[in-house]
């Protein structure tokens, strides 16, 4: 595997110090690894690119399901790897780099939320040797023979202490305890909070690699920012800090869901373009809402600490805390989602009377935290024409407007069941809908759908230059996604 030709293909020039050694633990020695590392500092790359490397050299055929029948089961049909990871968003986000990555190995995400016969029907089509899951459907899919138990080799828990705090002790032990050939265990997280448990079964040989200390390196990197809001309802507030920060991508983090939904619809109705997170929403909505923030469709998220972890997006520049965070390891992953890699974030705690900041904060800060006042940093002025790209967009009462996003994001009815790629949309919307390549943005085909980021201020010329036309010879639904 040319480790160079995948980073470059990230966009990364090269390994930082914690992969470089998590690389060769892995890759030198035939022992368990537990790696601890901060938020943010490329955990998923880290053990993906050794662990490529060895199922590559083990693997009897990696490039076709076709190898000789076992039982009268094809071999290559079965993983070697499970990934255990606590939530549907880290096993899709991994999933997702693996395949950016290049490598020749297939692979999905299996998750709740959705039907098991219908991961049952892909893993049979995929054949995937690497399996990203929650630990309760995985289980479901051992119990049931969908994975083979007797042909997994290696074991990933990635953020074991959330998988453990989130009541998933139960599941881990009963699928750690149902694979008898397994041989390789990596556990990784951000804190030193939890135990490694006994059933987890970590050799004695292991390699820990232990990064936190590293952790103010990071913090350095984050500048924290006290914000006063004179009344105890923070929403004006925090109307006055976005307008402030005009089109950098945000983080609004909330200790409740009804709270987002609260304060996700009156930034709405203020105008700003939001999308908003919390455990409460079904499956397809979370996708859909994270799918528009990061394809820069929306520049706000405001979201429960769900949105702390497991999420990989790039360029995240300010981190909002509405309500404080409910524990220092919170406050952790919740600064941890900008300043990712050499890059440099905000943090803001917006502060009603009687509320301080943690003392937590202010050990782990690397510099004193600065006084912020919204109204000094205001950059939206008042709008001289209403923006074409939008239907109704709400201005509050001292004429202020949130800067557009710069993308939009089309829904496209058609997938890869009907033969789409992204070759092929890409095509159409440059040839029928007018845009330039350097207009169209992240594109997602899934099996019967697929979505395509283009630039906002071309949003109604692409509507009305494709509406009624075919792509690849077949009439769809072309639409907005509100």
């Amino acid at each position: 595997m040319d480790i160079q030709r995948i980073l470059r293909k990230l966009g990364i020039t090269a390994l930082n110090e914690m992969q470089q050694h998590a690389a060769e633990a892995i890759l030198d020695s035939d022992g368990d690894v537990v790696l601890l590392s901060p938020t943010g500092t490329g955990k998923t790359l880290a053990y993906l690119l050794p662990l490529v490397q060895l199922i590559e050299q083990t693997a009897d055929d990696i490039e076709s399901p076709a190898a000789p029948a076992l039982d009268g089961v094809r071999h290559a049909q079965w993983p070697t790897t499970l990934v255990i990871t606590p939530g549907r968003e880290l096993a899709l986000q991994s999933d997702t780099v693996l395949k950016s990555m290049g490598s020749r190995l297939r692979s999905m995400a299996c998750y709740g939320g959705r039907p098991a016969m219908d991961e049952h029907r892909k893993l049979k089509e995929v054949c995937p040797q690497i399996v990203f899951g929650t630990p309760g459907r995985l289980n479901d899919h051992l119990d049931k023979g969908n994975i083979d138990r007797y042909h997994i080799r290696y074991l990933v828990i990635d953020e074991f202490d959330k998988c453990l705090q989130m009541g998933f002790q139960a599941e881990m032990q009963k699928l750690v305890k149902s694979l008898p050939g397994l041989e390789r265990r990596i556990l990784l997280s951000a804190t030193n909070a939890e135990e490694i448990p006994r059933f987890v079964n970590m050799s004695k040989k292991g390699t820990l690699i232990d990064f936190l200390d590293d952790g103010r390196e990071a913090s350095g990197r984050v500048t924290l920012y006290e914000v006063h809001s004179p009344q105890k309802d923070k929403l004006d507030t925090l109307r006055r800090l976005l307008l402030g920060f005009g089109s950098e991508s945000s983080i609004v983090f909330l200790n409740y869901r009804d709270s987002v939904e609260r304060v996700n619809s009156y930034l709405q109705e203020q105008g700003f373009t939001t999308s908003h997170l919390h455990g409460g929403m079904e499956q397809r909505q979370r996708e859909d809402m994270l799918y528009k923030f990061s394809n820069g469709s929306a520049n706000i998220l405001v979201a429960t600490d769900l949105a702390s972890r497991g999420l990989d997006i790039p360029d995240i520049r300010n981190i909002v805390h509405y309500h404080l965070p409910e524990s220092e390891e919170g406050y952790i992953h919740r600064v941890g989602r900008t300043a990712r890699w050499d890059a440099t974030g905000r943090t803001f705690f917006i502060l009603s009377s009687g509320e301080h900041i943690p003392e937590y904060v202010i050990d782990h800060a690397a510099s004193t935290i600065e006084p912020y006042d919204p109204a000094a940093h205001v950059q939206c002025p008042k709008p001289d024409t209403p923006d074409s790209t939008t239907d109704s967009l709400g201005t509050a009462s001292d004429g202020l407007r949130p800067p557009l996003p710069r993308m939009a994001t089309l829904y496209i009815g058609k997938g890869k069941k009907d033969k789409l790629s992204k070759g092929d949309i890409v095509g159409f919307l440059c040839k029928k809908g007018g845009l330039e390549p350097s207009e169209i943005g992240r594109i997602d085909v899934k099996d019967r759908y697929a979505y395509a980021a283009v630039s906002r201020t071309k949003l109604p010329q692409v509507l009305a230059h494709t509406k009624g036309e075919k792509i690849k010879g077949i009439k769809t639904v072309i639409e907005p996604v509100k």
